[in-house]
């Protein structure tokens, strides 16, 4: 039987597709099933996808930025593996918590079930009692969607990973070859001495993966060059797999190009037909559109991303992200310089370092080191009329700035960095002031703001209200904001109930403003975020003035 998507409301059948790894981490499953996924979309499936992380953790709200990377905060507040960040920008649409399942969590819910006597009179094992959490959890994201994508973190042979391989090898026997598949993906590696690429990694990755039982599909190739078809054959003989489910994915310039290279080998096409589905060739213009912009911009700018995690940029994948959409809005690249705020360590060293650049973005963070360098840094963009954009802490850290060199109150910090100084101008939230556990507790998700009627704000995003995500417990002091005001800056968005200061600005500056909120996390590449794009706006405005000559004195035309 042959399922045929027609309409947006149309219940089918779920198909599932279940993608692991090999050979090594970090080779980008995430993002290869969130294009495959974008291909499906593209034809008018209804998409959802997963992840499914080895780590006991139950999330990663705790773990280090270094180790982990960035934290993706879902509308319902759940904090996430950054790869939904990466299906979120693919397939444009929200995610849940329910579309990211740890190993911490199983057992959690495992051992709460066992507790209450849910298994009353068995011996909990990890067959069946883990699997059967993991398949339940695959299964409760499936109502309303056609497509199912389920990525399980780690790589074959990994000791943490063997519960969820043994638990997608007994969900595709239960709903049938029809309805789910495996895609692996595996590293090709090119030796340069040798001049040639060696496919007895991805051979060894997947006789380990069949000995667990699963016999992927399709085989997604990475590499540093195309492959032969002479290469794709041996693959294909030596993996058990037809030579068609070789996919390659070779290293491209933006990582928004591989939903085209996919396309162009047919790979969505194969996935339709081994899980019988139809559906019409999409027309993907405006996604080649979108790369053509990235690839092949009217002009670049520089921006100066001025940070505490500067040296694993995954720690700031969605800014870096958001940054390259506002340049796609503006037709304009965007060169991003990862600098550490340990390097601002005076007001000179300041204006020297941001001379050459077009922006100042400041992104969130947590502790005190580098923030004396953040306020330097962000004291040179108010004072030389630099494009500054502060998320997060970059607000905090503006609000900082702005009073110890505008207010005069030398000796203000905020509470989290310095409890005993004069001026907390950035104070702990009193929803915060009696929690003691650091796991999901902070203020996470959605929340309204109320953009002040005239200001930057308000003209950027072309609303009175907007909806943000949110992951702090700290805000701006209230004591503060008479003071603020009458100094010159504009709090320009505010909690519905006013209680709380979401955006500043500075009226009269070319592109200062700053929020409390991360609005990297709702960026797409067919939609960037307003305050991004208008961010890269200013920035290029400010590099086309640079460029401008100087204009003569009124002295040197009277000569």
């Amino acid at each position: 039987m042959t399922t045929k998507n027609t309409n947006a409301n149309q219940t089918t059948t779920p198909k599932y597709i279940f993608v692991t790894g090999g050979v090594v981490s970090s080779l980008g499953k995430g993002i290869a099933a969130a294009s495959l996924g974008r291909l499906l979309v593209e034809r008018g499936f209804r998409v959802t996808m997963m992840k499914l992380d080895p780590y006991l953790n139950v999330d990663p709200g705790t773990m280090s930025p270094f180790q982990h990377g960035e934290v993706f905060v879902t509308d319902d507040g759940a904090e996430t593996d950054l790869d939904l960040g990466h299906y979120e920008r693919f397939l444009d649409r929200p995610l849940s918590q329910a579309n990211n399942i740890t190993t911490g969590r199983i057992y959690s819910n495992v051992i709460t079930k066992e507790r209450r006597g849910e298994y009353l009179g068995s011996t909990v094992q990890v067959i069946p009692h883990i699997t059967d959490e993991i398949k339940g959890a695959v299964k409760r994201i499936a109502p309303g969607n056609d497509v199912v994508l389920v990525e399980v973190g780690g790589t074959v042979g990994d000791i943490e990973s063997l519960p969820f391989l043994e638990a997608i090898r007994q969900f595709r026997r239960e709903v049938g070859k029809e309805n789910a598949l495996f895609v692996h993906l595996t590293l090709v590696p090119y030796i340069a001495a040798a001049g040639e690429v060696k496919t007895k990694p991805t051979q060894h990755s997947v006789r380990e993966l069949m000995e667990i039982g699963i016999q992927p599909d399709f085989l997604i190739c990475r590499s540093e060059k195309p492959l032969q078809d002479d290469v794709k054959r041996k693959i294909a003989l030596f993996c058990n797999v037809d030579f068609g489910a070789v996919i390659e994915s070779p290293d491209v310039p933006t990582i928004y190009e591989i939903p085209l290279s996919f396309e162009q080998q047919g790979f969505a096409e194969r996935v339709m037909e081994r899980l019988r589905l139809t559906a019409p060739t999409p027309d993907l213009t405006n996604w080649r559109t979108m790369v053509q912009h990235i690839t092949k911009p009217h002009t670049r700018v520089k921006i100066c991303v001025v940070g505490k995690y500067t040296d694993y940029i995954d720690s700031y994948k969605s800014v870096q992200e958001a940054l390259i959409h506002g340049g796609i809005a503006n037709d304009v690249g965007v060169d991003l310089a990862w600098t550490s705020s340990d390097l601002f360590t005076s007001s000179e060293r300041a204006r020297e370092i941001l001379s050459n650049y077009h922006g100042l973005l400041v992104p969130g963070g947590f502790g005190v080191r580098g923030v004396e360098g953040m306020v330097e840094a962000i004291r040179a963009a108010r004072e030389l009329s630099i494009p500054f954009f502060g998320i997060c802490l970059g607000m905090q850290v503006a609000i900082i700035e702005f009073a110890r060199n505008v207010l005069k109150l030398e000796d203000s910090h905020s509470s989290e960095f310095a409890p005993e100084c004069s001026d907390p101008v950035i104070s702990l939230m009193d929803s915060q002031r009696d929690v003691t556990d650091m796991g999901g507790t902070m203020r996470l998700g959605a929340y309204p703001c109320r953009l002040q009627r005239g200001s930057k704000a308000a003209e950027v995003y072309g609303q009175p209200e907007v909806s943000e995500r949110h992951r702090h417990r700290y805000e701006v002091s209230n004591r503060y904001r008479d003071s603020l005001i009458e100094h010159g800056m504009r709090l320009s968005g505010l909690s519905p109930d006013d209680s709380l200061v979401e955006m500043i600005e500075l009226p009269g500056h070319p592109y200062f403003i700053g929020c409390q909120f991360h609005p990297e996390l709702q960026s797409r590449p067919l939609r960037p975020h307003p305050l991004f794009a208008g961010f890269v706006a200013a920035a290029e405005r400010y590099h086309h003035a640079q460029q401008q000559p100087a204009q003569p004195s009124l002295a040197h035309v009277n000569q």
